[in-house]
């Protein structure tokens, strides 16, 4: 595991705690010594890299933008050589490696943890763990087994084992658990709030949070054979907690008091895909495009006003009226792109990401990890496959909710998703939908789109829904990426371990959630 963020944010540690000439020429310093750094300085600079690490920046992909293309929902403007790793499936284990940054920065979290009680910040393990949590389910669904049990331990273990991901699973559980207990214990006090780029120290949100995460957890493994009583036993237990759920909002890195308009301090998404911090639109604003299927399947149902703000019409935003297309914003003007095309549709003559996500000017919005809308949708099944458990609401509640709060993060009118109960439009009208499950999943997918890239491609996996056109660069109808390969970086050092794990085939040897 690699120590270069750690080494980074003790550097701004050491400057941000002002240190002053005399001091730093104080003849009782040791020279050989690598500063130790706060963790509350290190938890902001954690938070900020697991949002880069998932949006990426201008310099490269981050992992959410993968899980945007495989779900079906972006593809590639034709304004570049196909990238035939993504869309025509053609990669190894040199390409996608996300392991080396998620372990840098799990690494983060877990100096946090082990360093707060010394430095009288105990208010930081409970976030750290939620945190650490959330890191390491999305390590289980892009590559399966992962070091756990013996990960993170620097150099006391250089070459840590690969825990079962099932096993990996549950103990993700129980260390939610855990950080609700220090949660609990350990409110924020002084100015440490400003430390927390998520909630400023809001300590009941953390556990609200926490407790989303469980049902994220709980709910992608609910096809797995023999995990019924298990998944019902925990829900029950997130709701006698009594703390609930993060509703009606969402969770999000940053904002305006973090992101700045400087290079280097943009929010991450605004920085790749929008503008540099001049305000010049950057070159892979014309490369995510909204798929044809996606607008297509908006157009179909009606879906006009989701529509008009995850993508732009035809010819992109408007360069003198920030978050309006060029175009008259009517369906006739939302061209998609089909997955994988690699000619015929040029920036000109298609939609692009559209101001639910980018906006000119709009630097320092949030990085959103989880919606609101996602969780609505995680209760709606829960209710739905579990009629027993003790959630209050019904499971069309939960659903006609997940549409409402899909409208709100996308920043359209909130009343528009009325217009859809009695309509009887499949998988929009909860009572005329005959698969009440799929049209669950299929709204989820549409919620996600623009904002959970690597929980679209999961769910997508899981669910095998909607079902999708295949690339086409890709002559096999059937063919598609279940997981990623270990990186070449860590079958270099840590070779045995990735040994043990078999002949890894990233079209066949599926995770075990993904039973279909």
């Amino acid at each position: 595991m690699k120590f270069k963020s750690l080494y980074i944010a003790a550097f701004v540690a050491l400057v941000g705690n002002g240190c002053k000439t005399k001091d730093f020429l104080n003849i009782n310093t040791n020279p050989n010594q690598l500063p130790t750094a706060s963790p509350n300085y290190l938890f902001t600079n954690a938070l900020n890299t697991t949002a880069t690490n998932i949006a990426g920046n201008n310099n490269g992909q981050g992992s959410g933008e993968l899980g945007f293309y495989w779900a079906g929902q972006w593809s590639q403007g034709n304004g570049y050589i196909i990238n035939t790793s993504q869309f025509a499936y053609q990669f190894t284990n040199g390409d996608f490696n996300y392991w080396d940054s998620y372990y840098d920065n799990l690494q983060d979290y877990q100096f946090v943890i082990n360093n707060a009680d010394a430095n009288n910040q105990k208010f930081l393990k409970g976030p750290a763990k939620v945190m650490k949590a959330m890191l390491f389910q999305q390590l289980v669904d892009l590559y399966g087994n992962i070091p756990y049990s013996e990960a993170l331990k620097g150099s006391a273990v250089l070459a840590p084992k690969f825990d079962d991901q099932k096993a990996v699973y549950e103990s993700l559980i129980t260390s939610l658990d855990e950080a609700i207990v220090d949660l609990k214990a350990n409110p924020f006090t002084g100015s440490f709030g400003t430390s927390d780029l998520v909630f400023k120290g809001n300590v009941t949100k953390w556990i609200q949070f926490a407790n989303s995460l469980k049902m994220r957890i709980l709910i992608r493994q609910s096809k797995v054979s023999g995990r019924e009583a298990y998944i019902k036993t925990e829900v029950n237990k997130i709701v006698a907690e009594k703390s609930g759920f993060i509703e009606g909002e969402d969770v999000g890195i940053g904002g305006p008091s973090f992101f700045q308009p400087a290079a280097g301090q943009l929010n991450p998404v605004y920085d790749r895909w929008g503008y540099d911090a001049t305000g010049a639109k950057r070159a892979l604003n014309n490369f995510p495009r909204p798929t044809q299927f996606l607008i297509n399947s908006l157009k179909a149902a009606g879906d006009t006003l989701r529509l008009k703000r995850i993508a732009y019409a035809t010819g992109g935003e408007n360069g003198n009226t920030p978050g309006v297309s060029t175009k008259a914003e009517i369906a006739a003007n939302y061209a998609g792109t089909p997955f994988g095309a690699s000619s015929g549709y040029l920036p000109a003559n298609t939609s692009s990401v559209g101001p639910s996500l980018l906006v000119k000017g709009d630097y320092n919005r949030p990085y959103i990890i989880m919606t609101a809308s996602e969780i609505q949708f995680l209760l709606a099944e829960a209710k739905q496959r579990y009629a027993d458990v003790t959630l209050p609401n019904t499971a069309q509640v939960y659903f006609e909710n997940g549409i409402v709060q899909s409208f709100r993060v996308l920043g359209a009118n909130t009343a528009g998703a009325a217009a859809f109960k009695g309509s009887g439009i499949q998988n929009y009208d909860w009572v005329a939908s005959t698969d009440k499950l799929a049209a669950i999943a299929i709204q989820k997918w549409i919620a996600l789109t623009n904002f959970s890239g690597l929980e679209a491609w999961a769910e997508y996996r899981r669910t095998n829904l909607p079902v999708l056109p295949q690339s086409i660069q890709v002559p096999e109808p059937n063919k598609r990426p279940v997981r990623l390969f270990y990186p070449n970086t860590e079958a270099g050092s840590n070779v045995a371990n990735v040994t043990a794990q078999g002949n890894i085939d990233a079209f066949t040897t599926k995770l075990f959630w993904d039973v279909d």
